[in-house]
């Protein structure tokens, strides 16, 4: 059974350890985030749990969305200290408006598991089949939710994904609010799109982008 915490039920190693007693060695949890801004890559991330997880991980790794960036931020620097291995894989704008957000988003989590320093014999995805990638694989619908090795990706692929927005992005391409919006489509960030027109990093096949981009080349 799933713990629950506050009335939240939180993922647990269920999966895990059934494929570990079916004699898997290391299974992958993997998860993405950004597939809905404007800008900035999608990036995904797979975790390989340690062979004995730590008791206090059931509660503290859970589906990124439901924590705080403190939350967050202390949950990847366990992740990164005690997972069995960790790996992270981005597409970039100019990929996604190449080949579209969902072939992006498996190539992101491709590039995920080629990071890591073991190879998976297993992997569980959320929502998601590779169909590119030989390795066995489930997809699980919500499996952020449910299993603790996807919900440890998908923090993985938030902290990463956020730090590159607000620490790179942000002083590089000024005036767009990545910091605090992190390329989706704010207020704010739409009021600068309009204003400035799209840079480097904009998706040009998601709307609003291509209506700024057409008014600022008419300027």
């Amino acid at each position: 059974m799933r713990s629950q915490v506050a009335g939240r039920q939180h993922p647990d190693a269920a999966h895990e350890h059934r494929l570990g007693h079916s004699g898997f060695r290391f299974v992958a949890g993997i998860d993405e985030v950004g597939r809905g801004p404007l800008a900035g890559p999608v990036t995904a991330a797979a975790v390989v749990m340690p062979e004995i997880i730590p008791p206090e991980w059931f509660g503290l790794i859970r589906d990124s969305k439901q924590m705080s960036p403190a939350q967050r931020a202390f949950a990847y620097e366990q992740i990164g200290r005690h997972a069995g291995a960790v790996g992270v894989g981005s597409s970039t704008s100019i990929e996604i408006d190449s080949i579209g957000i969902v072939p992006a988003t498996r190539l992101a989590m491709t590039r995920a598991i080629d990071d890591l320093l073991v190879a998976p014999d297993q992997l569980l995805i959320d929502a998601v089949f590779l169909p590119d990638v030989s390795v066995s694989q489930t997809p699980i619908i919500k499996g952020d939710t449910i299993s603790i090795s996807i919900a440890a990706a998908s923090i993985v692929a938030k902290v990463t994904r956020d730090r590159l927005m607000a620490e790179s992005y942000e002083s590089r391409y000024p005036g767009y609010g990545f910091a605090r919006n992190k390329g989706y489509g704010t207020a704010e960030h739409l009021e600068a799109l309009r204003k400035l027109g799209p840079c480097l990093i904009h998706r040009h096949s998601f709307a609003p982008v291509p209506s700024a981009a057409a008014v600022r080349s008419a300027i």
